[in-house]
């Protein structure tokens, strides 16, 4: 990407920087992920922890920090230009579009490292030849669909269509083969209920329930969590080296999950979208996907009332809902950067959602799973009676 800005816009000194910027930013905007990404941001937003947001940390890292010394090399300011690149919801320009949005060099890299380090043939991208058919060329832009100037943005030529369409489908293969595989996301449902209760314990002044010892990185997190180096101590390793610790606690909840994790005892997943699916005979989305829904909804609320009603000991049933979209349509997006355009034989840029009919028909993915601890018999027959009970009369749905 850096190639085709610097080769279409020329060698000019702030297009050259901004380039350099766009860079930058691809290259560092994740140094805040904190230990397993995104299952440590889901205890942060339990907790309203915010030095796991990666993005409120890779913010603060990136102005001042030794990395902030290592950008301005680059120039005065440099990194904090690479950093309201980052902090920016909605691309505002092509140095913006490299950093975020449905075409980025973060998910350009990340499909085919995932593909690698797991070993799924599924998402394979033809990447050399997306890259080769990549330009630049400009889209109007304006407020209420009345233009007011355009933006320049990377285009796709003719002849990478069917690449582009592989890219949006091989990212649709990897939600439901490795970003939301049911042992996957079990693990980190545990994970974060894990987390959750040590830091309770610490923070109410319980540490030797918990199993760790009081200098331990996660207790010094949990008693001053707006700390950056606290934060920056805490990785994979620190969490793997504490199971065995957390695994003899005084305190038979993490006792518990903390063993799950080590020895890899996890929750048994009842897929309920997929059970109603089934057992309601609506295999065709496009004609039953709103009666799945209703039914979901229905016995998730009941799920709810009877998880609320359960003691405060280990948790009996985890629920992991999702629904994602592998592209999304420009009405629904961040503005006209965030889209992939296609250049037809006539020159004209279409999006690629209205160009290619295998793109705009992907329904979302959608999941609605339940974990339970496989001896605990009776939450699990109350999931399948609750189903059961929720379709017997599955007309009721279609209504």
């Amino acid at each position: 990407m850096y190639c085709v800005i610097r080769d279409h816009l020329g060698p000019e000194k702030y297009q050259a920087a901004r380039a350099n910027e766009a860079v930058a930013a691809a290259l560092v905007h994740d140094l805040g992920h904190g230990p397993f990404s995104h299952s440590f941001e889901d205890v942060g937003r339990r907790l309203n922890l915010k030095m796991a947001d990666h993005e409120k940390v890779s913010d603060a890292l990136i102005r001042d920090s030794e990395i902030t010394v290592a950008l301005n090399v680059l120039g005065s300011g440099f990194a904090n230009d690479v950093a309201d690149i980052i902090a920016s919801d909605t691309p505002g320009n092509i140095y913006g579009a490299v950093v975020s949005s449905q075409f980025d060099a973060d998910r350009l890299d990340y499909m085919r490292r995932d593909r690698l380090m797991t070993g799924t043939h599924h998402g394979a991208i033809d990447f050399e030849w997306l890259v080769a058919n990549l330009t630049v060329g400009d889209v109007p832009s304006g407020v209420d669909e009345e233009a007011l100037g355009s933006l320049e943005t990377f285009v796709l030529g003719t002849k990478a269509i069917y690449a582009a369409e592989t890219y949006v489908i091989g990212l649709f293969q990897l939600y439901p083969t490795v970003y939301f595989h049911k042992a996957t996301r079990g693990a980190e449902k545990i994970f974060t209920e894990l987390l959750v209760r040590v830091f309770h314990l610490i923070v109410d002044a319980s540490i030797m329930r918990s199993g760790l010892p009081a200098k331990h990185p996660l207790v010094r997190f949990a008693r001053k969590p707006d700390r950056m180096e606290n934060a920056l101590h805490l990785d994979d390793t620190v969490i793997w080296g504490a199971l065995t610790l957390l695994a003899e606690a005084k305190d038979p909840v993490i006792c518990d999950l903390a063993r799950r994790l080590r020895d890899r005892k996890l929750y048994k997943s009842i897929d309920v979208r997929e059970e109603v699916k089934k057992r309601l005979g609506l295999e065709d989305l496009a004609d039953g996907g709103r009666t799945i829904d209703r039914a979901c909804a229905s016995i998730r609320e009941k799920v709810n009332e009877w998880v609320s009603e359960q003691d405060t000991g280990c948790p009996r049933i985890l629920a992991d809902q999702e629904v994602r979209k592998p592209y999304k349509q420009i009405q629904e997006s961040k503005g006209p950067l965030n889209q992939i355009r296609i250049m037809t034989r006539s020159g004209k840029l279409v999006d690629l959602g209205e160009r290619s009919k295998v793109v705009g028909a992907i329904e979302p993915f959608q999941l609605y799973r339940l974990y339970v601890p496989e001896e605990d018999d009776e939450a699990r027959a109350f999931v399948d009676k609750l189903i059961n009970k929720e379709l017997e009369h599955g007309e009721n749905f279609e209504k």
